[in-house]
Formats: structure tokens, C-alpha cells, sequence
């Protein structure tokens, strides 16, 4: 499958596959846009092919937005060097269904990535394709996973990185960007306010801002997910994906990705219900589907969600569109919710979550406790985050029994427990 130009997704205009992101006629987003002419139909090779290939995302190289080209100095093809990510765990979580009176729940662990976020996929992406045009310097407006992917890219390929973030973000998503040897800028205000101040650098400066300049191939790479999902799961599509929401790209192009292989035949049946979940804090694509609005209204961010914390989202239409089409929706749970949901998902799979991954899995719950799910669906649950990322959320949901070194002072601290 070619890759064969950019495109707005309002006019269709049409634009070389360079670094551009925004239509000169509408001011719509670009896209990338494929020839799928030279299909030949043969599901069973394609599906051999993508088997054998390597244990990372560039097993599906050909559903993606690169040139690829002869190998480099290392004899590697330049599709296949740096970071290897992808390939994450799709985990049955029969004691999460249980508890939420479901059938049959997956867990995507996206968190096993070598940032410990999906965010290596979409980078691993756009950093291929700025060393394909030229880019010597990569950069990044980020909540914090974005920035600890580039850096760790940047450093893992030998580019100089720049790595924006709010000047409040966790600790643990700044030490883990730093310690890269990126340079490393907090701005005093939101991730909107990060986002303007890139946007404003990007335009007089030769660097590849991974989601302003080469938005179109970054968002390719969120499509890996459903891939990695589909055939995971044996060629077969989940008949519902719970995915949280920030600028609503993640949410849209899973659906891509699964739509892609539904065109040429790799995938059968309907696309699954969409459920996005975003935090009460900073809901506006939640608040416009409750509200039955085509457009979000920005909002300023108040949530310990803060990777989801973008208050002006990107792809708000387009992921209200999907949610409606696909008969599914985008809710919001409040920051007590967030954290019951980082340790339902804990308590029951074994997995510590994020932020974010709090909100999907309280979102989940949600959606079972309203009767959203029927009871023979097969449901996917993505986790975007590593919880070691977010601990502040965690900290006082348990209790810690101090005690002298006796056995007594352990019966007299944990009642009920009985001695052989």
C-alpha cells in the first residue's frame, strides 16, 4: 500500500508529503492518504507476512506513512532503527468482567511500551519520518508521556531534542524526560498555552515538531493499536474499545486502523462501538456528546488527569463524529473516580495504570452500570500509561500497617488472621 500525499479532512485538498499539517484554503487538518489500487487480495499472504515480521510496530511498515528506501550504514532500514515499540500484551481480564457483571474484557497494556506509554508508537512514527525529510532536531509540546518519548528517542537516535511541557506537570514524568539529556522548557500555563507557544517556534525554526509540523505521520502511528489488537485477538474485531480522550486522535485513529483492514478484507464484520472516556476536569468532547454538539467548547483543565488535560482538542469533531456513527459515546468520571479505577484495575488484573488508564477503566465501569454493554460483547479496554508515572493519585487509597517486630504486635495490627 502507497503512501501517496496529505489531505484535508474538510475540502480534500491535496498536499506533498512534507511537513505540513493545516490546509491553506479551510484551515483543516491533514491526513496522510493511501493507494490501496495495488491490493491484490491475498489475505492469507498479508496476514503470513505481517506474522513473520518484526516484534514492534514495524511488523505493519506497509500501513504506514514512510518511504522507506535502502537500508543505512548499519544495514538496517532506516523504518527500523531507534526505540522498538509495539507489541504489548492483550491480557483476558476475566476477574475485571466478573466485577463488572461482563462477559469477556481485554486488557491493551500499552504501559509494557519502552516509555511506558503508547506514546513511543506514534513517535517511533513521526521520528522516522522527520529523519526521511531531514530533520536534524525533533521537539514536542507535551502533558508529559509525549515528552518522555522524545527525549528517550531523541537520545536513543543521537538527534537534539526540545521538550515543552506545563510548568505543573508530575515530577515523575519530568524526571523521566530529563534524565535523557533533552532541553527541557516548563511553561508557566495549560498544555494549550505549551501548544500556541510551539505552534509560534515551529513556523521559524528547522525542527520536526513530532505532533504540529508532522501531526499526519504522528497520528498514523495510534493506528498500530488496533492492529496489534485485531490480530491478537486472531483476526477478529472486538465488538467495543473503551480509549481515553485528549486531543481526540488516539480515539480516531484506532478506528482507522481497524476501517483500513476492513477495506481490504483482513478484518470482517462491523466496526466496534467507540466509548470514549475523559475526566470531569476537562471533559469538553464528553460534555459536547451529552450536550448533542458537533464542536467542543474549550475549557481550562482541572484534573489530576493531566495527560488528558488538553482543554482545546484537535480532534473533538472527528472523535464526536465516530462515537455517534459507531453507536457508542464519551463520558466523564470525576478524580475520585479516576483513583477507585486505578485500583479496580489493579486489584483485579494486576495492572497499575496512569492517570488516564484510572479514567477508562472508571469510564468502563460506567458504561456496566448503566447497561451500555450487552452481555455476549467482547470488549477492549486501552491502557495508554504506566501508573509509576502518576503516584501522587494513589497516595492515601490504603493503608500501611506499622508495627513492632513480634508476632503479637502483627496479631494486634491485622485482627483476624489465624495461626497454625
Amino acid at each position: 500500500m502507497a503512501v501517496t500525499h496529505l489531505e484535508c479532512k474538510e475540502c480534500k485538498a491535496q498536499y506533498p508529503l512534507e511537513a505540513l499539517y493545516v490546509c491553506e484554503h479551510c484551515f483543516g487538518p491533514l491526513e496522510v492518504a493511501y493507494d490501496h489500487s495495488a491490493w491484490n487480495g491475498d489475505v492469507a499472504e498479508v496476514r503470513r507476512k505481517i506474522q513473520g515480521g518484526p516484534q514492534n510496530i514495524w511488523r505493519y511498515a506497509d500501513f504506514l506513512p514512510l518511504a522507506g528506501g535502502p537500508p543505512g550504514p548499519s544495514g538496517r532500514l532506516a523504518s527500523r532503527v531507534g526505540l522498538p515499540a509495539g507489541c504489548t500484551p492483550l491480557i483476558r481480564a476475566d476477574r475485571l468482567a466478573e466485577r463488572l457483571g461482563l462477559r469477556e474484557v481485554w486488557v491493551k497494556n500499552d504501559a509494557a511500551n519502552p516509555t511506558h506509554s503508547f506514546k513511543d508508537r506514534v513517535v517511533s512514527v513521526a521520528v522516522t519520518r522527520a529523519r526521511e525529510l531531514g530533520f536534524q532536531t525533533i521537539a514536542c509540546a507535551s502533558t508529559g508521556n509525549l515528552a518522555n518519548s522524545v527525549a528517550a528517542h531523541g537520545a536513543a537516535l543521537g538527534m537534539e531534542s526540545y521538550v515543552f511541557i506545563p510548568a505543573d506537570l508530575e515530577e515523575q514524568k519530568v524526571l523521566a524526560t530529563g534524565v535523557y539529556g533533552t532541553s527541557l522548557v516548563g511553561v508557566e500555563g495549560s498544555y494549550d498555552d505549551v501548544n500556541r507557544l510551539c505552534t509560534e517556534l515551529c513556523a521559524d525554526r528547522d525542527w520536526a515538531f513530532v505532533n504540529i509540523n508532522l501531526r499526519p505521520y504522528y497520528a498514523e502511528g495510534s493506528k498500530t493499536l488496533a492492529f496489534e489488537i485485531a490480530e491478537q485477538l486472531g483476526w477478529e474485531l472486538p465488538d467495543r474499545c473503551v480509549v481515553p480522550v485528549a486531543s481526540g486522535s488516539l480515539f480516531t485513529k484506532i478506528a482507522r486502523g481497524f476501517n483500513e483492514w476492513r477495506e481490504l478484507g483482513l478484518l470482517d464484520g462491523p466496526l466496534p462501538r467507540m466509548n470514549g472516556a475523559q475526566a470531569d476536569g476537562c471533559s469538553p468532547v464528553a460534555s459536547a456528546f451529552a450536550a448533542g454538539h458537533d464542536v467542543c467548547r474549550p475549557v481550562k483543565p482541572r484534573t489530576i488527569a493531566k495527560s488528558l488535560a488538553i482543554g482545546n482538542p484537535a480532534d473533538g469533531p472527528y472523535a464526536l463524529d465516530l462515537a455517534r456513527r459507531t453507536g457508542g459515546s464519551v463520558d466523564s468520571v470525576s478524580d475520585e473516580e479516576i483513583r477507585a479505577g486505578i485500583g479496580l484495575l489493579a486489584q483485579t488484573t494486576g495492572i497499575f495504570t496512569e492517570t488516564a488508564g484510572g479514567v477508562t477503566t472508571a469510564v468502563l465501569a460506567k458504561l456496566a452500570e448503566r447497561g451500555d454493554i450487552d452481555a455476549d460483547e467482547r470488549v477492549v479496554l486501552v491502557i495508554t500509561g504506566e501508573g509509576l508515572k502518576t503516584l501522587d493519585a494513589v497516595r492515601g487509597t490504603f493503608e500501611t500497617h506499622t508495627i513492632e517486630p513480634t508476632v503479637e504486635a502483627f496479631a494486634a495490627a491485622v485482627p483476624g488472621t489465624v495461626s497454625v
